[in-house]
Parts: structure tokens; C-alpha cells; sequence
């Protein structure tokens, strides 16, 4: 219980929409002080695509439903936070503010303005370590620089003492017995207008707290992290977690993750697959807060003389998932329709655009930044980089996917084929990847006219293959 006459104690809310393992939270309350939680959105700082935004939206809600349950309430404003929060505290009284820190260069900034802003007016501020497993201070080479090599940095992870394990939710949260002044978070204009393009979205996601403890206990009581190692491949089964964008929001902290798959799963190849996917998820963030620039400027930066098309048509057409691949449309179908793609899929649309047509990486980045729900800075510019061969321990640029044989290897069946692109669900499995090589009569049992009903491949494989090694080569002449 907190003492009558103190002044309360600020919350600030930010990638951590959660109330299990919430460092800052936990601090608040031991503090014996009344909480003021509060979340702060800023336009111009937010960088959030369209998909994000409507994640932000539920999540907001699903964490002012939980806050509220304690008989307190979220305060929700929107403007510069530096700014707001003095506003607060000049009208609150409060002399403390605590809040997790954000591992991104944007954020970091942040973090530096609010800490001189409220140091100058004599308040106390106190960030908080929740975002990843391994602080990104404490991972160094032995000569102490960052590393380039994602090996090399998860061999140093696991040599470290394992990560703290979780926190839980405190028993009680004392509110500020005064009425602050807030905005609902409808007022923020997150959701879509005009058009409703989330019903998709709606279908399949549960965003906030509760529903990535659930998606946790899925994948975990499933048995869907056994053969992980193999099924994460696999577009056409359920072989993933898909706690991406609970992770991404905070709505989970991923010591949460991994203490229980630590704790609930017997060793096996799919668990170590597991863990160290979140491995590479600490491996991009190390590499943003190096390369603050990574989502628009290759790390290495010899590709930055790479003889990239401007070709908006073609663009449009990858983004339509109309571009005759199709593995590829059913990818951009499926993360236009669900805000969400799988990860082999992602690889073979990226590499599509960048090494077939030869469009610039950054282009397809965007594009992935403003349709998913789980657009993770530092995840999804390695990424791009990954593919494009111009990033840390990047996959080679020759490496270029033929997507028929990755269709065929990874959807066998056509299953997830069928399920994004359903003029061609009655296509036999034997051409679902290459339609255009079927047989008059099967396509005509099939109900499927290429070029009205699917389009042709607006590109040849080979064809494209040579003139993107073309253009490496110029690249790498000049």
C-alpha cells in the first residue's frame, strides 16, 4: 500500500504492452508510490506501417482492459514524449518516471531527450533492460566491437550466464487516486478508413497480452516445436510460432519464451531450432544499434553502386502477388490478407523482387514495413539485407532462389498454394508451380485460362538469373 500525500510515480509504456516480465512496472510498484501508467503516441516518431497500426490499436485496448482490472486506468496521450511527459509531471506532482528501454537507435534518442529533460527538473528516471535476452551492451568480440558473423555472436550469447527468468505479474497496482487527463485510444486513428482491409487481420489474430499467451501454449502444447527444425519450411503446415508480432509489441517478453520452452520441452533439434531463431532476432537488433541507417543503406557498401531498375509496374505487380510465380503470390497474398508471411516464403518473394527484378531491396523493406503486423525494424531490414547479399554474414547474392523448385520443395502438394491462389486450386500438383508448362487439357480441367484467370510469368527464370549475375558483376567492377 503506498502512503497517503506521496507523489505518485510515472509508467511509460512503450514496445512493452504487457504485465508479466515488465521490469519498469515491477520497479513502479515496489516503489510503494501511486502509478500513473501511461502511453505516449508520436506520429512523426512511430514509423509504424498501416498493419502495425491496427496491431497497436488492439493491443492498447487489450492492455487497458488488463490495467483496468487493478481499478486504475492507462493514460493515453499523443504528441512528442519528452514533452508530454513533463506536461504530466508538472500536473501530477510525479518526481519518478520508469520505463523500459527500446534497443533501437530512434528510441535510444528518445530515451537520451526524456532522461535530460526530467533530469533538468530534478526528477528521477530509471530505464529498464526487457526487450531482449542478452543486453546488447554486454555481447562483444574480445577485441569490444559488435559482431558480423551471427555464429560467432550466438556462440558468445551462450557462453553468457542464461537470461534472468521472468517476472510475474504484480498482486496489486495503486493508482493515482486523481483524475488525469487522457484521449481514448480511438482518438489515435490507428484503424483503417475508408476501405476495411483488416478483416483478414481480424480472423486471425488476437492481439494483446492474453493472446500471446495463448499463441505460447499452442505452439508449446501442440507439439509444433518438435519438429520445428523441419516444419519451419514448410508454408503448407503449421511448423511455426507466430509469436513474431506479439514479440515485436511487447505483448511477450521473450525471456518469457524462452524460460518456457526451457522449461516445458525436452532437448531436441526442433527446440535448439527454436532458440536460436530468437538468436537471430538479438543478432538484427545488435545490428540496428550499429547501423542506425540499416533499412536504407547496405552494410556493405560496395552494393550501393548496384545497377537497381526503377520499374513501378513491376513493382506493383509483386506487390499484387500477380507475378505468375505461384509461390510468390501466394506469399504476398497471404501478407496482404493476414498481415503476416511465412518465413520461407519471405525469402523466396524478397529474392524475387531483388534478383529477378531487379528491384532495390529497400523497395520491397517498405513494402514489408507497412503490410506486416510483426514489422520489426531490426528484423526486417537484416532481412532484406540477408537477401540482397549486401548484409552481415548475408547469404551469397548468387544465391538466387528458382521459385518452381522452391515451391516444389517446400509445398509439395500445392496446399499453400491453393489456400492464397485459388484459381489455380484444381491445378494436379505436378504443374501447381509451373502452370504455364501444363498441358492445354489440364488447364482447361482446371477451369484456368493463363494470362485472364493467372497471369503469365512476367519473367523468365533463367533469363532473369543471368542478367541479375550481369549486373552483380557490373556492380563489382566499378
Amino acid at each position: 500500500m503506498s502512503e497517503p500525500g506521496l507523489p505518485p510515480v510515472l509508467l511509460w509504456f512503450r514496445s512493452d504492452l504487457r504485465l508479466a516480465d515488465n521490469p519498469a512496472l515491477t520497479a513502479a510498484v515496489l516503489s510503494e508510490r501511486p502509478v500513473i501508467p501511461v502511453f505516449i503516441h508520436d506520429d512523426d516518431q512511430s514509423g509504424l506501417g498501416g498493419a502495425s497500426r491496427w496491431w497497436l490499436h488492439h493491443s492498447l485496448k487489450a492492455l487497458s482492459r488488463d490495467i483496468g482490472a487493478f481499478g486504475t486506468t492507462l493514460v493515453v496521450r499523443r504528441g512528442d514524449a519528452p514533452t508530454v511527459l513533463g506536461a504530466l509531471i508538472e500536473e501530477t506532482g510525479a518526481d519518478t518516471l520508469h520505463f523500459n528501454r527500446v534497443p533501437r537507435p530512434r528510441e535510444t534518442r528518445q530515451e537520451e531527450r526524456v532522461a535530460g529533460l526530467l533530469g533538468r527538473r530534478g526528477s528521477a528516471v530509471h530505464g529498464h533492460d526487457a526487450a531482449l535476452l542478452f543486453e546488447p551492451r554486454a555481447v562483444r568480440t574480445q577485441a569490444g566491437g559488435n559482431f558480423k558473423v551471427f555464429t560467432a555472436f550466438w556462440k558468445t550469447c551462450m557462453a553468457m550466464p542464461e537470461p534472468s527468468r521472468p517476472l510475474p505479474v504484480p498482486k496489486a497496482l495503486t493508482g493515482w487516486p486523481r483524475s488525469v487527463r487522457g484521449i481514448d485510444v480511438e482518438a489515435l486513428g490507428l484503424l483503417p478508413t475508408g476501405v476495411d482491409w483488416a478483416g483478414g487481420l481480424r480472423a486471425v489474430w488476437t492481439p494483446g497480452e492474453r493472446g500471446a499467451q495463448e499463441r505460447l501454449t499452442d505452439f508449446l502444447e501442440d507439439g509444433v516445436i518438435e519438429s520445428y527444425d523441419s516444419d519451419r519450411d514448410r508454408p503448407d503446415r503449421e511448423g511455426t510460432s507466430r509469436l513474431g508480432p506479439h514479440l515485436a509489441f511487447g505483448e511477450i517478453s521473450v525471456r518469457t519464451v524462452w524460460h518456457a520452452v526451457r522449461t516445458l520441452c525436452a532437448p531436441g533439434s526442433g527446440v535448439t531450432r527454436f532458440l536460436t531463431e530468437l538468436g537471430w532476432r538479438e543478432f538484427c537488433h545488435d545490428l540496428l544499434l550499429h547501423h542506425p541507417d540499416m533499412a536504407e543503406h547496405p552494410l556493405r557498401p560496395e552494393f550501393r553502386n548496384f545497377p537497381w531498375r526503377s520499374d513501378p509496374e513491376a513493382f506493383r505487380a509483386w506487390c499484387r502477388g500477380r507475378t505468375g510465380y505461384p509461390i510468390v503470390d501466394a506469399g504476398m497474398r497471404q501478407l496482404w490478407q493476414t498481415g503476416w508471411m511465412h518465413n520461407r516464403v519471405r525469402m523466396i518473394a524478397a529474392s524475387f523482387l531483388i534478383k529477378h527484378l531487379l528491384c532495390p531491396w529497400q523497395d520491397g523493406e517498405r513494402w514489408f514495413r507497412d503490410t506486416l503486423v510483426d514489422a520489426d525494424a531490426a528484423n526486417n531490414a537484416a532481412g532484406w539485407q540477408w537477401v540482397a547479399g549486401c548484409g552481415a554474414d548475408a547469404a551469397p547474392f548468387f544465391r538466387i532462389f528458382n521459385p518452381v523448385l522452391q515451391g516444389e520443395r517446400f509445398d509439395p502438394d500445392g496446399t499453400y498454394v491453393r489456400r492464397y491462389v485459388p484459381e489455380l486450386a484444381e491445378v494436379p500438383a505436378q504443374w501447381i508451380h509451373k502452370p504455364w508448362n501444363a498441358p492445354p487439357k489440364v488447364l482447361g480441367a482446371a477451369q484456368v485460362k493463363l494470362g485472364a484467370d493467372y497471369p503469365l510469368p512476367m519473367v523468365d527464370h533463367t533469363r532473369a538469373r543471368a542478367l541479375a549475375m550481369s549486373a552483380f558483376r557490373a556492380m563489382s567492377r566499378s
